[in-house]
């Protein structure tokens, strides 16, 4: 009953802190304020291209390009998860039960540069381009606590086991485990993520027309994950006196991971320019991406529940058998022999075999991801944009973009990857750009991400869904070398609704219900100059 509280926690943290961004499931594409304000950019010529069409910018006048950019987002991701069992949660006995995590990211910086002299531009990017935020679950999640409840059915199972075997009430009484299956506890779960990149790369204009582009990019990545299920009790029992009663805290989980990593994206891209048409392409190789951890994690043992129950029995019993008149010595004898009968017995025997079985074999599982010294696959998908921009007069650009993540080849721990469709992410995006006047330029924009998610793929300790995003803003030319910028946008989320059916003994099953949704905003800020 303890391995599965294991299995939740350390493997929850990894998505209490995944992108607070546009992007697949582990890539930021806002890396300057012009997407937030427009969305579509493949196709567009200016300094934001150094991320979005690098083999453009060697189209931009000669000399230095610089920008500055700033990004606040604030995210929220609701569950709602329907549990029968979440009713015998003596602080809160209802279902269904939103649980909420909230993300934010203050400070978002990033910086791209060009120098473009004759048919050379040269090219560098920093910017986070995977995570980029923090997210905190105050209450835990919904998994925490159907796990909390199950282990509850099965504590009073044993209990009840015992009790029959003994022929009188003990573990089953309302001064400990009883026979409803009521529980409290406490939980927590915090997540922050972040992967730095710094790029560099040279586009070359081939003629007036066409331009190449390659680069690299480097990958720093840091995380760290933090959480914790303790203070179990079920019934009136803390479930730490039958795993080590000298030890309040030895049924608690605890989780303290930092992880770190580097990796690297090799990049190709090509511009056509025609008339008032443009055209450009980029691809992103997939990033190898072994995380290395550095944890100091408690977890509950199993090991010692034979004698530990057997010392609670001994210490009823005994005082029992004193009250009806047996001197203490006699009755500790009684007592002794009366516990090791007990726990002879074959129903309980097979009972707490069980337990043990159970969690020795899902152990290494449990604690795999996160164990002290491991290094982890986490690799950031290759990634294809296609971008088409048209301008019907000189004041007006109109830009449609296509990105292709392929998240089903890029490695993740235990391959979960591959719980995805093989078609990966697929995002379409369109934006609109109007000179006002020389000084004011306004733009909006669109875009749809579409995951290639599956039922087994999701759940509260990892999920995204499909969404539609929006973005408004605008561009103040103060002078000719130097533009400020503004921008906002929201992302409209899908609901996800997912059901199973769990097992609670033979014969009795009910239903875990979820709907899965999350809403994002975020602002920016930034200024492009030329010198």
């Amino acid at each position: 009953m303890v391995n599965k509280f294991k299995t939740v926690c350390l493997t929850a943290a990894i998505a209490s802190s995944s992108a607070t961004f546009a992007g697949g499931l582990l890539t930021n594409t806002n890396q300057h304020v012009a997407f937030n304000r427009m969305m579509s950019r493949e196709a567009s010529i200016g300094i934001d291209g150094v991320y979005y069409n690098p083999a453009g910018v060697v189209f931009m006048g000669e000399g230095s390009h610089l920008a500055i950019n700033w990004q606040m987002a604030y995210q929220t991701r609701t569950i709602k998860n329907d549990y029968k069992l979440f009713t015998n949660n003596v602080n809160n006995p209802t279902t269904p039960r939103d649980f909420k995590g909230k993300a934010f990211a203050p400070v978002i910086p990033s910086f791209q540069y060009a120098y473009n002299k004759g048919r050379w531009s040269l090219q560098g990017n920093f910017a986070l381009t995977g995570g980029g935020g923090k997210c905190t679950f105050d209450n835990g999640l919904g998994s925490f606590e159907k796990i909390v409840g199950e282990t509850a059915m099965g504590a009073i199972g044993l209990a009840g086991a015992i009790d029959n075997a003994l022929g009188a009430e003990m573990f089953t009484s309302d001064q400990a485990f009883g026979k409803k299956g009521s529980y409290s506890f406490n939980s927590y779960m915090h997540g922050r993520q972040y992967y730095f990149g710094l790029s560099a790369g040279a586009a070359y204009k081939v003629n007036d027309n066409f331009s190449v582009y390659a680069g690299l990019r480097g990958i720093y990545a840091t995380c760290n994950y933090y959480g914790y299920v303790e203070d179990i009790k079920v019934g009136n029992m803390p479930l730490y006196q039958v795993l080590d009663p000298s030890k309040e805290n030895s049924a608690n989980i605890e989780l303290s991971c930092d992880q770190s990593g580097i990796g690297f994206t090799p990049m190709l891209a090509v511009d056509y320019k025609t008339g008032r048409w443009n055209f450009s392409a980029k691809y992103e190789f997939k990033t190898r991406m072994r995380l290395k951890n550095k944890s100091v994690n408690q977890l509950p043992s199993i090991g010692n529940l034979d004698d530990n129950l057997k010392n609670q029995m001994n210490k009823v019993l005994t005082a029992k058998f004193m009250q009806a008149g047996l001197p203490q010595e006699q009755a500790m004898i009684k007592a002794e022999q009366t516990s090791t009968n007990v726990l002879a017995d074959q129903t309980v025997v097979a009972t707490t075999a069980g337990l043990k079985q159970q969690f020795d074999s899902k152990i290494n599982k449990a604690i795999g991801e996160y164990a002290d010294g491991k290094k982890i696959a986490g690799d950031i998908p290759s990634l294809l944009t296609v971008g088409v921009g048209y301008s019907p007069i000189d004041e007006l650009h109109i830009n449609v973009g296509f990105h292709w993540f392929d998240d089903y080849n890029a490695t993740s721990y235990n391959n979960r990857n591959k719980l995805l469709k093989k078609r990966g992410t697929l995002e379409f995006n369109a934006g609109v750009e109007y000179d006002v006047t020389k000084k004011i330029t306004v733009s909006t924009g669109w875009q749809n991400t579409n995951y290639g998610l599956t039922d087994k793929y999701m759940d509260d300790k990892s999920f995204v869904v499909g969404s539609n995003s929006v973005g408004v803003g605008g561009v103040y030319h103060i002078t000719k070398k130097l533009d400020f910028s503004v921008a906002y946008f929201h992302t409209f989320y899908n609901h996800v609704k997912t059901s199973e059916e769990v097992t609670l003994a033979p014969g009795k099953t009910v239903t875990y219900n979820s709907d899965y949704t999350r809403n994002n905003n975020a602002f920016a800020a930034g200024v492009n100059i030329t010198f």
